[in-house]
């Protein structure tokens, strides 16, 4: 008898999830618990050097998390610097992972100031969570 087991989502992401975004995580992907990484995971993906000239070692101790901790099935948000972000994608594709992103709908609002300036805001509401790689 094959036992099925609701996924969790794993965050490798340089914010903090919007509530919007946690709610469509649990509706749409129909995952149980939100798990956050530990503050040294969390340290190394918001500060990947650029200078570096592989991120293999760098990304080590990101990918022995993931492999403690999550299993087939679950998702895995990842956003982040191009290169370490294409490293974890591939990563959790080959462990049965399943990486996700967080699409936006950004709305830019011009305000023009005193003195012939220009403010710009922009607001960005959670639209989606698409797969990589399908």
């Amino acid at each position: 008898m094959t036992t099925f087991t609701m996924p969790n989502l794993f965050v490798l992401f340089n914010h903090t999830l919007t509530a919007a975004q946690e709610a469509d995580a649990r509706a749409a992907l129909g995952v149980v618990e939100i798990v956050l990484p530990p503050d040294e995971i969390r340290r190394l993906w918001s500060r990947v050097p650029p200078d570096s000239e592989t991120l293999s070692g760098y990304l080590a101790p990101v990918r022995a998390w993931l492999a403690g901790e999550a299993g087939p099935g679950d998702f895995v948000l990842v956003q982040g610097e191009f290169g370490a972000t294409f490293l974890m994608v591939s990563f959790c594709l080959k462990r049965g992972l399943v990486p996700v992103y967080s699409t936006t709908d950004r709305q830019a609002v011009e305000k023009r100031l005193p003195g012939g300036t220009v403010r710009l805001q922009h607001v960005f509401r959670h639209v989606r969570f698409p797969r990589y790689g399908l």
